[in-house]
């Protein structure tokens, strides 16, 4: 069976274009969504996932209207062929029900991964040269050396509250017990 899937990102676009290709090319079913592409919940995308059964084929228009970004699409078209299912996309001619069509996704497949590998790599070069520069990652101190050490004074004395403290340096309670801890 062929199952359509359409997606709009507005109120004010229209599905129509999509589902008459849909419809054109056989689609039995067509489920539509109006939600960003960047949108994990989008419903009737889940319902066309799971009226999916073995030899049937999730058709789109376009293959930005599944995935959000390629690593999702590829997570998605995996997930289907798993199940045994095939996808097309009508626009770019992508068929993984052909053997062209499965060495087409297992190279999009091939070169996601390549890519993240290189973002990784990349960002574990930047983060070694600030550290070697002297620059720490993470979200800078709310305290200054010098207030801590008041602040640790002033919980040690026991003649001020928390919320006082809290009030005073503008920091949360969990913070004024972490700066205590650390100073022991």
């Amino acid at each position: 069976m062929k199952i359509g899937y359409a997606r709009i990102s507005s109120a004010d676009q229209s599905l129509s274009l999509q589902q008459d290709a849909l419809a054109a090319a056989g689609c039995h079913r067509v489920f539509s969504d109006t939600a960003s592409g960047a949108r994990q919940d989008r419903p009737e995308l889940q319902r066309a996932l799971e009226q999916l059964r073995e030899d049937d084929v999730l058709i789109t228009w376009r293959l930005d209207r599944l995935g959000r970004s390629l690593k999702h699409l590829i997570d998605i078209v995996s997930d289907l062929e798993e199940q045994g299912v095939g996808f097309v996309s009508l626009q770019e001619g992508f068929d993984t029900t052909t053997n062209g069509g499965r060495l087409v996704f297992h190279i999009f497949g091939a070169l996601a991964d390549f890519e993240r590998g290189l973002i990784r790599e990349r960002t574990m070069a930047g983060l070694q040269a600030a550290r070697a520069r002297g620059r720490k990652g993470g979200r800078p101190e709310k305290l200054k050396s010098s207030q801590v050490r008041t602040l640790v004074s002033m919980y040690n004395s026991k003649q001020h509250s928390i919320a006082e403290i809290s009030r005073t340096f503008a920091v949360s309670r969990p913070t004024i017990y972490r700066y205590i801890r650390q100073s022991q």
